[in-house]
């Protein structure tokens, strides 16, 4: 089970939104849906966690170029949208120019049945690092260290929204 929320910073502090992401397919997607819901350019964070299993934060700015951090490429690797996340990360989706086969939500390639061949280990979990990947000093400004951002499991979303000052306004929205 995913859950993924929007903070938009605001001058009156964050505004949280339930995030839809059925129709994302690529961190640009995510991107364009970020700046979408942001209040005058300024900071918006997409939040992505998959049952305390690993999170994934992406961090638009503006125009500027997402920043992306994922706490566990292997784990991530194994779901749709964590899968997204880590090629974009480690340049998969850009090696010979093909299409990638994302596994759907039951982690099986486009929503064919999981044979006992395939197991959990898919061809891009196997090829993921193991342990965080990405720009752990995304929210450095913000009072997370990439250090603190490192050390986090359970209910990382959690923690840093109790470090952002807007715990109530996510909570609100799971």
């Amino acid at each position: 089970m995913y859950f993924a929320a929007m903070l938009a910073r605001t001058e009156d502090g964050w505004e949280a939104s339930d995030t839809e992401l059925d129709n994302v397919e690529t961190l640009s997607d995510i991107a364009d849906l970020a700046r979408d819901n942001a209040v005058d350019d300024d900071t918006v964070l997409v939040l992505i966690e998959q049952e305390d299993t690993w999170f994934g934060i992406v961090r638009v700015d503006g125009e500027d170029d997402p920043r992306v951090y994922v706490s566990n490429a292997a784990l991530a690797a194994r779901s749709s949208y964590g899968a997204m996340l880590v090629d974009e990360l480690t340049g998969r989706d850009e090696e010979g120019g093909e299409e990638l086969g994302l596994p759907d939500l039951d982690g099986t390639e486009d929503g064919e049945p999981e044979t006992e061949e395939d197991g959990d280990d898919t061809a891009a979990a196997e090829a993921a690092p193991f342990g965080p990947l990405g720009d752990d000093g995304l929210l450095t400004d913000l009072g997370v260290s990439g250090k603190e951002l490192q050390s986090l499991n359970g209910d990382a979303l959690g923690e840093i929204a109790d470090v952002l000052g807007c715990t109530e306004v996510l909570e609100a929205v799971r």
